[in-house]
């Protein structure tokens, strides 16, 4: 049991930490993460419950509507959501740096719950494969929610624009993830792994931007 939990907290915490400490203008209070990392884990269940309902009632079924819907729309969704009310007018809250700390946050709280109901379902077996996919695309996600957030929030004279983009690409992103496993059953790695790689550079070069913005402004609250 303490293997398993371990094997489900453990990669998003590593993930956390590195994006947290890839800050270099001055790092969120652990009290804001942790929250922020709560709220992320709560909203496993009333989307469980969303996508059960849809399933049963044999609504979206499709692969499209499946990955792009049921999951990339609904997930990423709420998490830009309760982003926004929670988190998006925090003190705290000073640069565009801080956006993807929270994001990753959020975002990893909600994938290791996930996580740990499907390790608890399928086994520790999967524990190094979920850690690779899932729960790093859902931090990378995170990161580029939480750039846009960020943007949105300082000297942006489209803070709507970037608003919406903050959702928009994290969905299209999501979906097309779930939909290469959706299908494409056999040789699902060979696109997965390219796909995985794209969004690595894509995300840390949101965390370069990031900080570029942050080093040159200084934002005061």
């Amino acid at each position: 049991m303490f293997g398993l939990l371990t094997a489900a907290i453990a990669p998003a915490f590593a993930i956390l930490a590195f994006f947290y400490l890839k800050d270099e203008y001055e790092l969120e209070p652990l009290s804001a993460v942790t929250r922020t990392f709560t709220y992320g884990a709560l909203l496993v269940f009333p989307i469980m419950f969303i996508q059960y309902a849809f399933i049963e009632e044999g609504i979206a079924q499709t692969p499209m509507w499946r990955s792009y819907f049921l999951f990339g729309l609904l997930e990423e969704f709420f998490k830009w959501f309760f982003f926004l009310i929670t988190t998006y007018k925090y003190s705290k809250f000073s640069s565009v740096y801080d956006g993807i700390v929270y994001g990753v946050s959020i975002s990893l709280g909600f994938a290791t719950v996930e996580n740990l109901l499907y390790l608890f379902a399928h086994g520790i077996e999967s524990a190094f494969s979920r850690a690779i996919f899932p729960v790093s695309s859902h931090a990378l996600f995170g990161v580029i929610m939480g750039y846009y957030m960020g943007r949105a929030k300082f000297r942006s004279k489209n803070s709507y624009f970037h608003l919406l983009i903050a959702l928009i690409i994290p969905v299209i992103l999501h979906g097309t993830y779930d939909f290469i496993l959706e299908t494409i059953t056999k040789s699902w790695l060979y696109w997965l792994i390219p796909f995985m790689i794209v969004l690595w550079f894509y995300g840390l070069r949101k965390v370069k931007m990031a900080n570029e913005y942050s080093k040159l402004h200084q934002y005061e609250i």
